[in-house]
């Protein structure tokens, strides 16, 4: 196969990946805290090809992986007591079936179990592991430093449950995506951070801009039509010069 279509065919397989990572921005952009991602392009140069007789190589696009854009979505008022907006750059903690995850997803419920959990179900721990109520409890409070207060019963003094447990990282793109809004990370232990704060009875939405997403999508699906009619003009040509070498006498 030329060069031209090897070429070709390196930026279709790119191309077709950004698209499925823009289709997943948009897809999102009503999912609470969900952080949208962006594609990472490198050139590739195979070593083995050569444009021309001076041995120039040829240059091929690779897609590298993905990267998150962190920047804080809008806040909503929810005046559900159990939610909260996080004011900062922290994470809260969540405890998963695979290990501890992440998320700035704050919209929250109690289960049968008096636990409080996330809409997915995985209990949200406190810095002294998951945060449960009494069934007595009402008038729940929680603080901006993550501190959860609650009435117990016709009591008129507050009592503590727990501190929400809030963490950054160093390095954002240690963070991978698991799940909808959900992360984990690699390559670093997340600290604990006290310059974040909460704000109750409200959720960030996620940060996806629907505009510029689907400026993209129309963007991509340009470019794989061009390479597409590139490709296409390509083999016509091969096509042709076959047929008319077949026309030559002998």
């Amino acid at each position: 196969m030329q060069n031209t279509l090897l070429i070709g065919l390196s930026r279709q397989v790119a191309l077709s990946r950004e698209l499925d990572v823009v289709a997943n921005n948009i897809a999102n952009l009503n999912t609470t805290g969900f952080k949208a991602e962006g594609s990472i392009f490198e050139e590739f140069l195979n070593s083995n090809a050569r444009a021309d007789q001076s041995g120039n190589r040829v240059s091929f696009v690779r897609d590298r992986g993905t990267w998150h854009d962190l920047s804080a979505g809008p806040v909503e008022k929810t005046g559900n007591p159990l939610d909260v907006a996080i004011d900062g750059n922290a994470l809260l903690v969540v405890q998963s079936p695979r290990g501890e995850r992440y998320t700035r997803n704050g919209s929250m419920q109690i289960n049968a179990q008096g636990q409080l959990v996330t809409t997915e179900g995985n209990p949200v721990l406190g810095e002294a592991g998951p945060i449960t109520f009494q069934p007595t409890d009402n008038q729940v409070s929680i603080s901006g430093d993550g501190t959860v207060s609650v009435r117990e019963g016709n009591g008129k003094t507050d009592s503590q449950r727990g501190k929400l447990r809030l963490v950054s990282v160093a390095n954002a793109q240690n963070l991978q995506k698991d799940g909808g809004s959900t992360f984990s990370i690699a390559g670093e232990t997340p600290q604990a951070t006290k310059t974040s704060r909460v704000v109750q009875g409200a959720i960030e939405k996620s940060n996806v801009r629907a505009v510029v997403e689907m400026t993209r999508m129309i963007e991509v699906t340009r470019s794989y039509t061009q390479v597409a009619n590139m490709l296409s003009q390509q083999a016509d040509m091969q096509k042709s010069s076959m047929n008319k070498l077949a026309d030559v006498p002998n």
